[in-house]
Parts: structure tokens; sequence; C-alpha cells
């Protein structure tokens, strides 16, 4: 277990080093855009971003980590010129800071949370309160995102907190940086279950998604999405309107998304 904590805390500076070198990058072009988003977002923007660059031709760069990594990095100072968060409170705590343009924020999308085993057969679960997650569990890990700063894994643990079976196996839980590190974990079968995001569960053909954790044990999962204040790039909002176009909405459904209307 030492291995895989040390592996996933370098697997966190070659992401932070990225991020780094993409912001190098769009900063080199005088045409293009800066998007800070949660990695669970990582499949659906690429498609989006490629299909926006091909109607407009100008380039989108993203940075794709966990949304906490992502709202400090802002903080400190990072030319993004938009950043989607995987829950409201990372957005709020900038807006607070006034690191956001009052009036820009939208809420983009929403998600479920799942239980996911390796491979394509396994068993389904009955998820319910008190259920025997740690019989399930036997001597293998429990695979999520950091708890008390990653969305995926905040949502995880007050679902686990809400069924009332926290208490038998946070002893077993494995933190990864987010919830793409959790699949990878449980697709290499190193972790025996793992919490993520229904839309990476639906991007990997090694898992099975055993369960579905109800809307009432979490709290609701929204995407809200904002301009970075202290920037002018006249992208800004031609990005952030075209993510609530009919054809973005509709990749993103495709990607196992909800959208929002608001």
């Amino acid at each position: 277990m030492i291995f895989l904590f040390a592996r996933f805390r370098i697997s966190q500076l070659i992401a932070s080093l990225a991020v780094s070198l993409s912001l190098l990058v769009s900063s080199a072009s005088a045409d293009g855009i800066t998007v800070f988003a949660a990695a669970s977002l990582k499949n659906v923007l690429d498609e989006i971003t490629t299909s926006f660059t091909q109607r407009t031709g100008h380039v989108v760069s993203i940075s794709f980590a966990g949304s906490s990594a992502l709202a400090r990095q802002i903080e400190f100072g990072a030319p993004a010129n938009i950043f989607i968060s995987a829950n409201s409170d990372w957005m709020d705590r900038l807006q607070d800071e006034g690191l956001i343009v009052p009036g820009s924020r939208i809420n983009l999308l929403g998600n479920s949370i799942v239980l996911i085993a390796p491979g394509q057969n396994a068993s389904p679960v009955n998820i319910k309160p008190n259920m025997d997650l740690a019989g399930m569990l036997g001597d293998g890990r429990l695979a999520m995102a950091l708890i008390d700063a990653v969305p995926a894994g905040i949502y995880g643990k007050a679902a686990l907190n809400s069924l009332g079976v926290w208490k038998d196996v946070h002893k077993q839980v494995v933190q990864t940086d987010n919830s793409r590190a959790t699949l990878a974990l449980v697709s290499l079968g190193e972790a025996a279950l793992g919490i993520v995001y229904l839309t990476d569960a639906l991007a990997s053909d090694a898992v099975s998604v055993v369960g579905t954790f109800p809307a009432a044990t979490h709290p609701a999962i929204i995407y809200p999405a904002a301009i970075v204040a202290g920037n002018d790039n006249p992208l800004n909002t031609t990005f952030l309107t075209y993510l609530q176009k009919p054809e973005a909405r509709e990749v993103f459904r495709l990607h196992g998304f909800k959208t929002i209307i608001e």
C-alpha cells in the first residue's frame, strides 16, 4: 500500500508539472484559451473542444486535475481563462475570494457516483443502509478520491456515512488524487472496489458498475463553470456559451452527464 500511495503522489507531481507546461504553451498562443477542468471531464471535453476548434479555428488548451488542485493553482495566480469544477464548494471559494468574474458562473452539468469492481462481469450490489460493504471487500481495498478535498471522494464518503457503513470500511480505504485515478486502481485489480463518477465508469471497459448510490445519500453533484477574474480574453464568453449549445449538450449526455438548463 505504501507503494500505491507513493505512486499516486508521484502522479500528482507529474500532473502539476503538466499544468505548468500547458500554461506556457497556451500563453504563447494569441488565439487560444486555457481551461482548468475537473479530471472527470477529460473524455467529453476533449471531444467538445475538438469540435469547437474545427468550427471556430480557436485552440483550447485544457489542464485536467482534481478540482481542489486546480482551484488552488488559480489562487496562486495560474493564468486560467475558465474553471470548471466538479462541485460547488471549490467554485464558492474562488467566488468568495473575488477570483471569478461576477455573473459569469453557471451550473453546467450533473453526475452520479457509482460502486465499481474489476472486470466486465462483476455481480451487482444492492446499495442500501447498513449493507455489508466490509464483507464484500474482504481483505481488499476500497479506492476513493481524496475524501476531504476532491469532490468524488467527498461525495463518496458522504454516501457511505449516510448508509451507515463508513465506520466499517474506512480503514480499508485507499485514497487517490481524483476519480480517474480511482478508476485506474480498480481497472488494474489493485483495489477490490471503488467509488467513481458514473461518467468515468462508462468510459472504461475494464470495470463493472455494480451499483449506483441514491442521490439522497450525498450532496447534489453539480459542475459549475465560470470565467476566471483578471483576464479579458474575448474567447471566454464564446467558449462558455458554446458549452451550453445543443450540440455540446448532446455530447455531454452521450457521455453520461446530466445537462442543466438554467
